[in-house]
């Protein structure tokens, strides 16, 4: 079960964005502030979802009505949609980390030009093809049943955290590796005072985690009647959480290390520059190219950028590379394919709470999110829309769940799905504050700052419904889904009931 679960929590969201995360934030003052949302979001938050699996044994729709009652169906549907919405292009996410996989094997990267790989890659069809593949395996899995499920996290994730190991370990041995860990850990306490740490901290939490996701929710429901939910709950966002330090750890010390060469290798061949558009750009303003310049830049680009772009690049300037660069991309590929399983899991359980059959069940959610899914996989401006705009949207699921707690008695959930007789330990008052207060606190302020961040974002202007990243497209898009939801509560209740 803790496999299962650590599977669902350890995604992408780990090991491409918690490192560019951390480095563009100082560091240690941002692990800081990420250790406190550790407690103060996820794990308060995954504490609701493991008690309302245990309680309701239902998918978020029929869990928010068994939970609220009937008139609340749309938000449990809103939670659902929000991570199905994910899934849509996480598939295509999990189809790049199983093609650089393969071409980390073939030798097809680096290539001998930045870019060019990813460029000849997402410009073509293949992103559809690996994106049907990856949906396709992962409706394989869910067809046959959690007993598949918990075999397949028997089997990858263990694999994932030895892969993770071996690269953290390999990553502190290279020459100049301190100065990666002194980065990541050393402390600027008067950083501390800068929100964007903090508010880039929680993001990173909500992210990773799975808090307020509903995929907690949906696993917690197959959970035995005994099983100890608040150890559990403390349990997978900690270990998550571990991995993602690795992971910091790993791409921190890697490019601390390799950087210098590769300063080196530019300012004894300028021409070399052309393959470094961003640094080009830098040093033709005027700047110095030193190391921090160089490390400034590769943190700044897009997350796929940096992982599908510069760690490539990375890993062929250091001893046996490729052998590391295969164990990269197959760990990549391990956590992306079992967070898809369970998005995957999580639209299938809706669908047959609503009384369709399980076969059926995930054949129309395998055939809707691959229909779905190939825009993103077409197109990766519509990638990053998507990626914006339902990212944002955790917040508001995160707020839900606590609304849905306070509503229906928070003291008495907390006494019999948390602190039941099974527990071994127990959840204060402290916990009710924090759901009551602090978590919808949390999710407004983090909402208006990365609407407030996006206003000068996009040239389509901050309210076009038709931006990439803009506040316009959000606000567009959330209120279609949710005037439907509004306008189907009815209907969405009785099927579930």
């Amino acid at each position: 079960m803790l496999l299962v679960m650590l599977g669902m929590a350890v995604g992408t969201g780990n090991i491409w964005r918690f490192p560019r995360i951390a480095a563009q934030n100082g560091g240690g003052e941002f692990l800081l502030a990420w250790v406190v949302f550790l407690f103060l979001w996820s794990i308060p938050l995954i504490l609701v979802e493991f008690g309302m699996g245990r309680k309701t044994r239902s998918g978020p729709v029929r869990a928010f009505v068994k939970m609220m009652g009937p008139r609340w169906a749309w938000m449990g549907a809103f939670v659902a949609f929000v991570a199905t919405a994910i899934m849509f292009y996480y598939s295509v996410v999990a189809g790049w980390t199983f093609r650089y996989a393969i071409a980390s094997v073939t030798g097809e990267i680096p290539g001998t030009t930045l870019g060019a790989f990813w460029e000849s890659y997402t410009g073509s069809l293949w992103p559809v093809a690996t994106h049907g593949f990856a949906m396709a395996l992962g409706v394989f899995v869910i067809s046959r049943g959690v007993r598949a499920i918990e075999g397949v996290a028997k089997i990858l994730i263990p694999s994932l955290l030895v892969l993770v190991v071996i690269l953290t370990v390999r990553a502190v041995t290279l020459p100049g590796a301190g100065d990666g860990l002194r980065y990541l850990f050393t402390v600027d306490w008067s950083a501390l005072a800068n929100a964007k740490i903090w508010l880039a901290a929680l993001t990173q939490n909500a992210w990773d985690t799975g808090a307020g996701w509903g995929l907690v929710l949906v696993y917690a429901a197959y959970l035995r009647e005994r099983e100890d939910t608040a150890l559990n709950a403390f349990i997978v966002p900690a270990a998550n959480n571990v991995v993602s330090l690795l992971a910091g750890v790993m791409v921190l010390c890697t490019v601390f290390s390799v950087v210098p060469t590769l300063v080196q290798n530019l300012t004894t061949d300028p021409t070399a520059l052309g393959a470094y558009p961003e640094l080009a750009a830098a040093v033709q303003s005027g700047q110095a190219l030193t190391p921090d310049l160089v490390q400034t830049t590769i943190f700044q680009v897009r997350s796929e950028g940096l992982t599908f772009i510069w760690m490539p690049q990375l890993f062929a300037r250091i001893p046996f590379g490729r052998l590391f660069m295969v164990l990269f991309f197959t760990a990549l590929s391990f956590a992306a394919f079992t967070s898809l399983i369970a998005m995957i899991e999580l639209a299938t359980r809706v669908l047959t709470d609503a009384g369709i059959e399980r076969r059926r069940s995930v054949q129309i959610v395998g055939g809707v999110g691959f229909l779905l899914g190939l825009p993103s996989a077409i197109s990766i401006r519509v990638f990053h829309n998507q990626d914006w705009v339902w990212a944002v949207a955790l917040m508001l699921s995160g707020l839900f769940f606590a609304i849905a707690v306070i509503t229906s008695g928070i003291r008495r959930f907390r006494a019999e799905q948390l602190n039941h007789a099974d527990s071994d330990i127990h959840i204060g008052p402290w916990w009710d504050v924090i759901i009551t207060t602090l978590v919808p606190l949390q999710a407004v302020i983090l909402m208006g700052w990365w609407l407030f961040q996006a206003r000068g974002w996009d040239p389509e202007g901050w309210l076009s419904p038709f931006g990439i990243e803009n506040v316009g497209t959000v606000l567009a898009q959330w209120a279609v889904v949710l005037v439907l939801l509004l306008l189907a509560n009815r209907w969405l209740a009785r099927r579930v009931e």
